[in-house]
């Protein structure tokens, strides 16, 4: 299944009330770095604190008749939509993470009734939970990011951002399985076909960015990042993100540990919003001088809210970080 504009428009209608009209605001700060306009579709104001309640909303109200129970793998947030979406259904649903999902989106996840499964130390590894749970108790898998649903759900962003800037030159997505991109891209290129899309991802454990280089789906070893919600692979079998991805981006970016943290200060001095580390891997390439300088309006979309606020709170006090075995060293913002 190819996703197409009317299934992305499709899903605008079931998820309308419930999962759509997130603002977009201008950001003064960035606009200024830009030299452009720059606009933050804010998802991390939805009711689960990201963009993933729209591809589960739409993907739970597509489930074939007498489905038992939903299952998928996350990073965190996907699973926290699944949950919801799955409980204003009345469904049952499980949720298989890895160890090293912070344990606040574990946390959240269990709050909103679903069953929890942490398994190994890669998406990979909770993955085959999944397809244990798919074989042995027929419940249906919701993919993070490979499922036609999911990826229309997540494509009207791109159209609610033409509404609201029809003039935007380039779209940012922080870029991890390829669902948000796949979706925005195929929208926002339907829509407006000369607009460009940008994958940012950060530097460790790019399993997109390092599945295009390679021509095909590829494992990577996943580490600890201050963008946690982008770790995780794409699938070996992966049929649907792989090629969106590959077809409609124009480019793919990677930012450093080093630039997410000074991202995250920026947008909280700058612009007073609280996000993931996920969400400012634009901010950073901007900032970095990665991404080309726009030469009209351009926005990114800051993805999700449900960040690990201890880690964050020494971030915005510029101590440093210890992730793993590696530190990521403080620096007071202004400095």
């Amino acid at each position: 299944m190819r996703v197409e504009l009317s299934d992305i428009n499709a899903a605008q209608r079931v998820i309308a009330g419930l999962a759509d009209a997130t603002p977009m605001i201008l950001s003064p700060y960035m606009s200024a770095a830009a030299g452009q306009p720059f606009y933050y579709k804010c998802e991390m104001m939805q009711p689960i604190g990201a963009f993933k309640l729209r591809g589960a909303m739409n993907a739970v109200a597509n489930l074939p008749k007498g489905t038992r129970g939903v299952t998928c793998c996350s990073t965190g947030n996907h699973g926290r939509g699944v949950a919801y979406a799955a409980a204003k259904a009345g469904v049952r649903a499980v949720i298989c993470m890895s160890e090293l999902v912070p344990e606040a989106k574990v946390e959240g996840i269990r709050a909103l009734g679903a069953e929890v499964r942490i398994i190994g130390r890669s998406q990979d590894e909770a993955q085959v939970e999944v397809l244990r749970l798919v074989a042995e108790e027929g419940l249906v898998e919701i993919s993070p990011f490979d499922d036609g649903y999911v990826i229309a759900g997540q494509g009207t962003i791109g159209i609610e951002m033409l509404e609201t800037v029809p003039e935007l030159e380039a779209i940012y997505v922080p870029l991890s399985g390829g669902g948000l991109a796949a979706g925005v891209a195929t929208a926002a290129k339907a829509l407006k076909p000369d607009i460009k899309i940008y994958g940012i991802s950060m530097e460790r454990g790019a399993a997109m960015y390092e599945s295009l280089r390679a021509g095909s789906p590829l494992e990577v070893e996943e580490v600890p990042s201050l963008a946690d919600s982008l770790g995780g692979g794409i699938g070996l079998e992966n049929q649907l993100s792989f090629a969106a991805c590959k077809e409609l981006l124009d480019d793919v970016l990677l930012v450093t540990e080093d630039e997410i943290y000074h991202a995250m200060q920026v947008l909280f001095y700058e612009d007073r919003l609280i996000a993931e580390g996920a969400c400012v891997v634009a901010i950073a390439a901007m900032l970095a001088g990665k991404l080309p300088k726009p030469a009209g309006p351009v926005a990114t979309i800051l993805t999700g809210r449900n960040a690990d606020m201890k880690q964050s709170a020494r971030i915005y006090a510029g101590q440093s970080v210890q992730l793993g075995e590696r530190e990521i060293k403080g620096r007071p913002y202004g400095t």
